[in-house]
């Protein structure tokens, strides 16, 4: 399992009976979590010392509870910065986890030494794009949410890249996919964390076990010969690690060679020592 453990503004503090709670910066949530299935008995005193409560209905969505906590505040992860609210479905802008990806997108940056064009789709508020950014890479970030897109705006001017040669585009990544490549257009590495189910623009229905492979087939096809990664994250569960390894391996490395590996990612839980499991991650890389 590959673990995001660098993280100093962020904790899983302990989980219990469906829930987690949670340490961002100052303040202590209490979210829904599917995975937790086991009981623990709320012994860890920040049970009762959380700032908001998530309480998911039997009638599917859910609603907020605050004990004073603010509209929004920020978190540090290393040298970025991030807004964080909670908004609906129990989401506050961030999903930590994936700083395990963004160190390693990073890495494979710096390690290129020559400029290099990052292709970020289903880019939300764009963790893995600041992060690439900041390791010297220029971005492309696309999401159909325009919120999404202006909050992701927010993220780089707090981490001190709102001059950084990020391309910001509201669009349907399928679309935009599609005309990139009828414009000849290449990238370095391409990002994507596409959603479980979604709609398009004109009313498509995006369902991810049909229709992940064909895109990703076809955003590989904007990779350039010496490309240096393609990394896609997964919270359908259906898509295990083996799954993201066998798309990576015939979409990509079969014409480009390189090397494939998918694990689970996960967040460590202070009070137990285990590890929360948080989807998976497939990666292709040159070496």
């Amino acid at each position: 399992m590959w673990i995001a453990d660098q993280w100093k503004d962020y904790e899983v503090i302990d989980t219990c009976s469906g829930e987690k709670c949670e340490r961002w910066g100052d303040y202590i949530l209490v979210r829904p979590d599917p995975q937790v299935i086991w009981d623990t008995g709320h012994a860890h005193p920040a049970w009762k010392q959380k700032n908001g409560h998530y309480h998911r209905s039997s009638k599917g969505g859910g609603e907020w509870e605050f004990h004073d906590l603010p509209k929004e505040w920020t978190i540090g992860y290393k040298d970025l910065t991030f807004r964080l609210k909670p908004f609906s479905f129990k989401h506050t802008g961030l999903f930590p986890e994936q700083a395990v990806n963004w160190d390693w997108c990073g890495q494979r940056i710096k390690e290129a030494k020559r400029p290099v064009k990052i292709l970020n789709l289903f880019a939300y508020t764009g963790g893995a794009t600041i992060s690439a950014a900041k390791a010297g890479a220029h971005v492309t970030h696309v999401d159909a949410s325009k919120g999404m897109v202006g909050w992701a705006k927010e993220n780089a001017a707090a981490s001190n890249l709102s001059e950084a040669p990020i391309r910001w585009l509201v669009d349907d990544c399928v679309k935009f996919v599609e005309r990139e490549i009828r414009r000849g257009n290449t990238y370095d590495g391409i990002i994507m964390d596409p959603p479980s189910y979604g709609r398009g623009p004109k009313g498509e229905i995006w369902k991810i076990e049909e229709s992940v492979y064909p895109f990703i087939r076809l955003s590989a096809s904007l990779l350039k010969e010496d490309s240096i990664f393609f990394l896609i994250n997964s919270y359908t569960t259906g898509l295990q690690p083996a799954v993201l390894s066998y798309m990576l391996n015939t979409a990509v490395a079969d014409r480009l060679g390189g090397r494939v590996e998918a694990e689970e990612i996960g967040l460590p839980v202070t009070s137990t020592g285990l590890v929360l499991p948080c989807g998976a991650s497939g990666r292709w890389s040159r070496t």
